[in-house]
């Protein structure tokens, strides 16, 4: 009973916004202590679960490829595309790719977007470029954060009720097995995956409706905020 006290180790300090990183090694190394484990077995366990997982950072190899193509100005030609593609708002730029995000994952494509590799270089600029385009002037840090934050979201609500339509993904396998051997049943991984698409084209109709409603929320946060500069200066010369 006493090594349940890591889970709650977790959970104070997730709530206490501490450093992730630093909170689950704490409740590691508790749950191990309590566990009447050595330090040194201990410290062989976090080699082995990094070494069995190590996959999982194959994204610090993307980063200075994401880095390099920044500084060479990869946001700024993002911005410059979608500045002439007038008819492309923000909730229909990101609802567009919720679409092709959902789409890809259904057919396992899932690594062909993502957070590292496809929002931040491209979705996020052309996002905030589209607004600015719209609004004609530069966007206050509250409106940037909001659509920094839809953007993220909309890839994770892309993926992750697209990828439960692809019959081969972890999580449909997982479902399978956890099911047959707990249960005794044998259910077949096809038929969860079907039954998955009437929640996946819920999920990007719902979504995909925020998404175009977001552009009637911009239109207000930007009233706001007041006016463009353009029309400040007209309405001070009269």
């Amino acid at each position: 009973m006493l090594v349940l006290i890591g889970v709650l180790l977790v959970v104070v300090g997730f709530a206490l916004r501490l450093n992730p990183l630093v909170v689950v090694t704490v409740a590691g190394i508790a749950t191990g202590l309590l566990g009447g484990l050595s330090p040194g077995k201990i410290l062989n366990e976090f080699g082995n679960g990094f070494a069995g997982s190590r996959s999982v950072t194959l994204f610090i190899v993307v980063l200075p490829v994401i880095g390099l193509v920044e500084r060479f100005g990869l946001q700024e030609q993002s911005r410059r595309l979608i500045g002439k593609l007038t008819f492309l708002t923000t909730g229909r730029l990101l609802a567009s790719y919720q679409v092709i995000r959902q789409v890809t994952a259904a057919v396992g494509l899932m690594s062909i977007g993502g957070h590292a590799q496809t929002v931040r270089p491209l979705i996020y600029p052309m996002a905030e470029g589209a607004a600015e385009r719209r609004y004609g002037r530069k966007l206050p840090e509250a409106v940037q954060e909001r659509i920094k934050g839809h953007s993220a979201g909309v890839d994770n609500v892309g993926v992750f009720f697209g990828e439960d339509v692809f019959i081969a993904v972890g999580s449909i396998l997982l479902i399978t097995g956890f099911v047959d051997s707990t249960y005794g049943l044998k259910l077949d991984a096809l038929h969860v995956a079907l039954w998955a698409i009437p929640t996946a084209v819920c999920a990007l109709l719902i979504h995909g409706g925020r998404m175009l409603y977001f552009d009637r929320q911009l239109d207000r946060l930007m009233a706001v905020d007041g006016p463009p500069p353009a029309l400040k200066k007209k309405e001070a010369d009269r």
